[in-house]
This record gives structure tokens, sequence and C-alpha cells, in this order.
């Protein structure tokens, strides 16, 4: 496994903080200046990069009324597949003002592709990277065009087994993708916490000799911090504007202040994480003189026997360590000591 991979200069690994992706989707609700504002407010908080979703409701299902294409219960209940993404599909003719606002504001924007067409629109744009969507995981054909570009890649595993994640990743590699995160997904929305399986992201990385990320589905940002002590290295997250919205996707996404947030917390999780180490650290080096140590607490006379009642362990840290109490039991002293003096061997006849 590449110890990282890299998108518009930024590292993106385990030895580098974790990499933020707003997914916008469809939370512009029909309006490109909600767009614009999404990008603006993601740049604001933090994050690293903006991610479209490129389709047309035409090239991810067809207009049929037959029951297999209606949805029944969730979010989505009562539409069909067609309405569903005729209403939240971001229209390609805004794309390259999209392109535009996110390097005006300097914030780096990729897209999930639905087909090739699309593939060939985000291409012409100068996409720096590409995501394979969860849903699209078992579209091999999909996932050998993106390859091909020779881009860094991103695919969720939501509802795949460890088969189907294989041949996806098999896939990509043959067709010459050779930077790859898989991020580790629940497919429900929202999803529960509880359902997260967060365990699972370094096994997947382990398992499959890839970086490791997430695509989080839940409410709020507690999944998502976690997932960085376990190893995830790029996080995904919907965001929008108003969670209240009335968009497709607005009701599971993040707001620009939970946004910044979650690119505060992620950064400290990582940041604590650091190395294995059993060492003082900088913090901590003013504080030894507060540890307990032995100290004279009644005035001892030359020759005198030390006793638990002159010699006790106590705050501060700069007489012997408190092991060696049982040791200097029932030995004289050298001269006279006054109180309060840190007990050294020096002090003591032999």
């Amino acid at each position: 496994m590449k110890p990282f991979m890299e998108i518009d200069g930024r590292k993106i690994g385990p030895d580098h903080p974790p990499y933020i992706i707003a997914e916008l989707s469809a939370n512009h609700n029909g309006d490109i200046e909600n767009a614009f504002r999404i990008i603006e407010e993601a740049k604001k908080a933090g994050a690293d990069a903006i991610k479209l979703q490129t389709y047309r409701a035409d090239t991810i299902t067809i207009d049929c009324d037959k029951e297999e294409f209606q949805i029944r219960g969730g979010l989505w209940d009562g539409r069909s597949l067609y309405d569903l993404y005729e209403w939240a599909h971001t229209p390609w003719e805004w794309h390259q003002a999209l392109f535009a606002k996110a390097k005006e504001v300097g914030i780096t924007i990729f897209s999930s592709p639905f087909d090739f067409t699309a593939v060939d629109l985000l291409e012409d744009l100068g996409a720096p990277a590409y995501k394979i969507a969860s849903f699209e995981l078992v579209d091999h054909a999909l996932i050998a065009r993106v390859a091909q570009t020779g881009k860094p890649m991103i695919m969720s595993t939501g509802m795949a087994n460890q088969e189907e994640i294989a041949e996806a990743i098999a896939v990509a590699k043959a067709n010459g993708c050779e930077q790859l995160v898989m991020l580790h997904c629940v497919s429900g929305y929202p999803a529960p916490a509880d359902q997260y399986n967060l365990r699972t992201i370094p096994d997947l990385s382990e398992r499959f000799d890839v970086l490791a990320g997430l695509s989080d589905h839940t409410i709020d940002n507690a999944t998502a911090v976690t997932s960085v002590a376990l190893g995830a290295c790029l996080i995904e997250k919907h965001v929008t504007l108003d969670r209240n919205g009335g968009g497709p996707d607005d009701s599971f996404s993040l707001e620009p202040a939970e946004l910044a947030q979650l690119c505060r917390d992620t950064k400290t999780a990582w940041a604590s994480l650091g190395k294995v180490n059993y060492e003082r650290t900088e913090a901590e080096r003013g504080n030894v003189k507060f540890r307990r140590s032995l100290y004279v607490v009644a005035d001892i006379k030359a020759g005198e026997i030390i006793t638990a009642e002159n010699v006790k362990s106590i705050r501060p840290g700069f007489g012997m360590a408190p092991k060696h109490h049982d040791a200097v039991m029932g030995k004289t002293a050298k001269a006279d000591i006054e109180r309060g003096t840190p007990l050294s061997w020096e002090l003591l006849a032999d």
C-alpha cells in the first residue's frame, strides 16, 4: 500500500491530517446560488474539497411506472427513481461555473460520475480526482473508465460484501489506478451510528492493502471523529446551508458551523494519536517537581534513626523516589536535618 495519496498537492494518508470532503450533493435545491454559497462555506469551515454528483435522471435510470422504479418508505417515499434524480441532480450546465467558483475561493472540487458521459464532462473540466459512489461499486465498466483517467480514485463500500469490494479494487488497479482510498460506508439516509461498525476501517485497510476512510451518513460528528482513531484518513460528509431546507439530502447533512467543528475535531483527534511514546512530553516536564518524593517532615538530630514519623512520601518531588521508603527506614542521620528537607542518600549514614 502506498503511504499516501495526493489530490491537488494535498497528501492523504495515516501520516497526514484527515482529508475532509464536503459533499454538496443535491443540497443546492435547484438554485446555483445555493451551490455557490455551500462552496464558500465549505472553504470557510476548513474542508479540503467540495464534491459534486454528476448525472442526469436519464443517465442513472429510466422514466418508468413499474413498481420496482417506485420508492416506498424513507425520506423519498412516493417518488419514482426518475423523479428523485430529476429533482436532485446538479445540472450539467452548472459544472463549469461551479469549478470556477471553487478555484476562485481556493478549494479543491471534483465529483462522482455516474456514466461515461459524466466522466468526459469532468475530464474536460480538469477534475483532479474521482469518487465512485456506493451504489455504483458494482459497475465495473464505470470503475474501469474512471481508472483509465489516471486520476486518484475514492470508492465507497456501502452495501458491498468482501467479494464485491475485492472485485472493484481489482478492476480499478487493472485499469491503471495507482492512488486509491476505500471509504467504509453505511448506505442509509441517515444511518444509525450503532450500525457503522467502525472497527471495519482498519480491517478494510489491511485486508485489501488500501488507504481507508469514512463516508458518514450519521447526523452528527461523533462517528466521524471516532473513525480517525481507527485509521480513517479521509472523511466525506454531506453539507447544506439549512438542515430544514426541504431538499433531498438536507435532513442528514451538516450545516456550516457543524462542518467547521468536524474539521477542527478530526484534526485534533488525528494530532492526539501521535506515536507510541513512554517518555515525558513537553507538557509534563514542568510538573515533575510536583510528584511525590521522600521528605523530612520533623527535625532529625545527628545519629537519630529514620522512622515513618520523621520521613514521609509527600509532594513536591525533589527528594528520593518513594520506592526507597522501606530501604531508608532504620538508617541514621549523618548530621542534623531540618524539617522540609528533601531526603537523599548523602544525608544518611552507611
